[in-house]
């Protein structure tokens, strides 16, 4: 499975690392991805769902209802 935000989208980044004496090698920074099981109001039962630490926390302010209504997806695209 990807390592992706099911939310956000957020996937890995690659980029280089560069040594002191200019010797670039790729590195790859992967998101903090965390399995959690969320509360869905609107269907009354619980989602798990595979998100990003800084979605968490938009998810835990907001609700995963009101953020799903907001971003204009629903619950099949998480999913």
């Amino acid at each position: 499975m990807a390592r992706k935000c099911s939310l956000t989208g957020k996937r890995r980044n690659v980029g280089m690392q560069v040594s002191h004496s200019h010797i670039r090698t790729k590195k790859v920074q992967l998101p903090n991805i965390q399995s959690k099981r969320l509360w869905f109001e609107d269907g009354n039962r619980f989602v798990r769902v595979r998100l990003s630490t800084s979605a968490l926390r938009t998810v835990s302010l907001k609700g995963l209802s009101q953020w799903l209504r907001d971003e204009g997806k629903t619950i099949n695209d998480i999913t």
